[in-house]
């Protein structure tokens, strides 16, 4: 079998090892592509019967001129990147990876709110550049610290890592709140409860993110949402950057509506330079990395090799389009 991965740096950019596809065929691996140059695509897929991809899209025309396509690999949960409806006509099923990057998303959501909390990164340079050698007294912070105990987690989708985010919320002392279209009730305990999304803006000191993008999820945090918050409120996305209307927020950071937001996604990534967050007031934003530890990167190598096999064997596993 002949395999090509279209996009492999950001999965494998040379600490992970791409040995285990080599044993399922003869494998090319490009580190990018340019997602806008369909007759690229096409000529490094060739007569690949195997495609992987991450966020190289794959739509209709692909599968019309590369025939030979039998299967779709995803490196990544999310699968908005493929035509799953046409590959579906053309019976290719489309393979995602689920769950890789659970405890690594959650761990960066609070990493997002410690930063807001504690601002570290800010702290330790001020240090760095001479800030307390000069100071009068034994210690300065440049922005109010937040002890998070007691207070409240609105949690806005919660599925896996949504529930990962949660306990480790409840073990900083707070409570959680979640929104959910699915209520486990088995979840809910003194600390943690499900409520309607109205209530959750309206009691929440801190909201985060963990729902999928959905019609119905799109811009959930917009000028309307906002105004139901607390004021003051800190929030966190590490889900994805299109659950959020950008302008809206900014006004609200700059307004000081919303305290504070530490974002890992935007609505266009890379971001581009006029993006309001850009210059709003009191946003941390990261380069979409939550997902990126190597433990993360190499459970999703390794489900995605195991995607592979289960199709070769003809069993196939994960698929989103059958």
């Amino acid at each position: 079998m002949k395999i090509v991965i279209l996009d492999g740096y950001t999965e494998n950019p040379g600490d992970l090892s791409w040995d285990a596809f080599k044993e399922l065929g003869d494998l090319t691996v490009y580190d990018r592509t340019p997602v806008e140059d369909k007759a690229e695509i096409i000529r490094r897929i060739g007569n690949a019967e195997a495609v992987i991809t991450n966020k190289t899209p794959l739509k209709r025309e692909i599968f019309d001129a590369c025939p030979s396509i039998k299967y779709v690999g995803l490196l990544s949960t999310g699968y908005n990147v493929v035509d799953i409806a046409a590959a579906k006509e053309k019976g290719i099923p489309v393979c995602n990876i689920p769950a890789y990057g659970t405890k690594s998303v959650a761990q960066f959501a609070m990493a997002l709110l410690l930063e807001i909390c504690h601002h570290i990164g800010h702290h330790s340079d001020a240090v760095h550049n001479g800030a307390w050698e000069k100071c009068p007294d034994f210690c300065f912070w440049d922005y109010p610290l937040i002890e998070l105990d007691g207070k409240t987690m609105g949690i806005i989708g919660y599925g896996r890592i949504g529930q990962a985010t949660g306990k480790l919320a409840q073990a900083f002392g707070m409570k959680v709140v979640a929104y959910d279209s699915y209520v486990n009730q088995a979840l809910e305990s003194e600390t943690m409860r499900y409520v309607e999304l109205d209530e959750l803006l309206a009691v929440s000191d801190v909201i985060a993110l963990h729902c999928p993008l959905f019609p119905e999820t799109k811009g959930i945090i917009n000028k309307d949402t906002i105004a139901k918050m607390k004021d003051g409120v800190i929030l966190i996305n590490n889900s994805r950057g299109e659950l959020i209307v950008e302008e809206d927020l900014a006004e609200a950071l700059n307004s000081g509506k919303v305290y504070a937001a530490g974002l890992d996604v935007v609505s266009s990534e890379p971001i581009k330079a006029d993006n309001p967050l850009l210059k709003a007031k009191n946003c941390i934003i990261t380069p979409h990395i939550s997902w990126a530890p190597k433990e993360s990167r190499q459970r999703l190598m390794d489900t995605a090799v195991e995607n592979l096999k289960a199709f070769l064997d003809g069993k196939p596993i994960n698929v989103v389009n059958m």
